[in-house]
């Protein structure tokens, strides 16, 4: 099959946040499946920067209503990858991927120049998949303008919702202004979202499928309480809204061949190898090397991920032993209160405010538990990562998490990790206290790691469900 990713992110490229993972993960796993995968992104400052190889292939320019914009489009093929870059320094030379008052127009324009750029290359695609509220419009653009476009017969069109509350919201008026449409698709209802223009509603109702990255966070999606509003567009896509789990990367997530951890392992050699990594660990963040439990997080640091829950245990778990090491960064508050809780307990609390891919894997393979206490997570990479390096997750059940952690109180044959229910300090506190006990009883913590690593999270199960779709 031959199939093109929109999005506003992917790996190796450029990445904020699991977009971007996804994005290159499936891609990469549907090339070696034998099928031809395009990528089309922003070219971004950040992307120039690395000074990464590209090919320029042909300058040209759109009109959006009276503006006239114009690209230069650049490609480069990366892991079997064809990538396509679109090159405009007004809209995207900027710091930042994200967070402008103008993101709707540069997005508009990324989309609108996605579908010229399509119809540049003049090749038929098999399947269009677009990502989020950024390039949303895609289907209906070529829907509503191309319909007499020979290219695009046959073409079928997916979306995945990544992040429900980031939904494209502008003034109705943005859909002549940017998109060049009729204002009847805000009429008829199509476009037309709690009284404003919602990209991501767009991509809802024109896409032919529509996914989300987890089947627990697809029943979340429904539920007018964890929706974000979106519960009643999707109402009308039940027979073709699906949730299919996200998967890690293979080459980059093998502890038995990973590079920049302390002791590479593997089943036979589990224990000694998780041993090796923890005391790498204490030592890269200048902790006491000792006995007790280490809990880990690797994340945003942000209200979304319950990280003011973790903030608030910092306390018990130095009392009762146990050491704590976080690498991330967010809201200014909460990385000013785990660098308040370092200097408090310098040597049982270890912080790196930014991100470092290397770290992250030191954290990953040397920590005993992973801590993602999330209010929401569709679905969730890192508690994933973590128990491929036998690292056990502590999450709470929502999203993918659920459907990918099994709780320590069920069948030890399969458990794999610790859950809890309520987004609460007291429910974060039992799961705690579950870590503590368990890690004082060998046997089982053991039993817990061989299960968490054995299991299969990566890609090629999630791509074949991907695929299906497409077919």
């Amino acid at each position: 099959m031959k199939i093109l990713m929109v999005a506003s992110e992917a790996n190796p490229f450029v990445k904020s946040g699991g977009l971007a993972d996804v994005v290159y993960s499936l891609s990469k796993e549907l090339v070696k499946l034998g099928h031809d995968v395009r990528i089309i992104l922003p070219y971004y400052q950040t992307i120039k920067n690395k000074n990464i190889p590209v090919e320029w292939m042909f300058n040209t320019e759109i009109t959006m209503s009276w503006r006239h914009q114009g690209a230069a489009i650049k490609t480069n093929v990366t892991d079997g990858i064809r990538y396509y870059f679109i090159e405009n320094s007004q809209y995207f030379d900027r710091t930042n991927l994200y967070g402008y008052d103008d993101d709707g127009e540069r997005f508009a324009f990324f989309t609108m120049m996605s579908k010229h750029l399509i119809n540049c290359l003049g090749e038929h695609f098999d399947v269009i998949h677009v990502h989020d509220w950024q390039s949303a419009m895609l289907p209906c653009l070529i829907k509503e303008q191309e319909r007499d476009n020979p290219i695009y017969h046959g073409t079928r069109h997916i979306i995945t919702i990544h992040n429900e509350a980031f939904q494209g919201m502008m003034d109705p008026y943005a859909i002549g202004d940017l998109f060049n449409l009729d204002m009847y698709t805000y009429e008829n209802g199509n476009l037309r979202f709690k009284d404003m223009f919602s990209t991501l509603k767009g991509g809802i109702i024109y896409a032919d499928k529509v996914t989300t990255v987890s089947p627990t966070h697809r029943n979340e999606l429904l539920n007018p309480n964890m929706s974000f509003g979106l519960h009643e567009v999707l109402q009308f896509r039940l027979d073709t809204f699906f949730g299919i789990v996200n998967g890690i990367d293979e080459k980059e997530f093998d502890p038995k061949n990973d590079k920049l951890i302390a002791k590479n392992f593997d089943a036979r050699n589990l224990i000694t190898g998780k041993k090796e990594n923890k005391k790498a660990l204490q030592k890269f963040f200048n902790l006491e090397v000792k006995d007790g439990p280490i809990f880990g997080l690797v994340s945003r640091l942000t209200w979304q991920k319950g990280i003011d829950l973790v903030l608030k245990k910092v306390d018990e778990i130095v009392s009762r032993g146990g050491q704590v090491v976080i690498l991330g960064s967010g809201e200014g508050d909460l990385e000013y209160g785990f660098e308040l809780a370092h200097s408090k307990y310098p040597n049982q609390v270890g912080v790196y405010i930014g991100y470092s891919n290397e770290v992250a894997h030191k954290v990953y393979a040397g920590s005993d538990f992973f801590m993602m206490p999330s209010l929401f997570e569709p679905c969730g990479i890192g508690q994933l990562i973590a128990k491929k390096y036998a690292t056990l997750p502590i999450v709470r059940e929502v999203g993918g998490l659920k459907d990918t952690v099994i709780d320590c109180n069920n069948n030890l044959d399969v458990a794999d990790g610790i859950s809890f229910k309520d987004f609460n300090l007291d429910g974060f506190s039992f799961a705690i206290s579950k870590a503590f006990d368990i890690y004082y009883n060998k046997d089982v913590f053991n039993i817990l790691r061989k299960n968490a690593f054995k299991k299969d999270h990566y890609w090629k199960k999630s791509a074949l469900e991907y695929l299906k779709l497409y077919k």
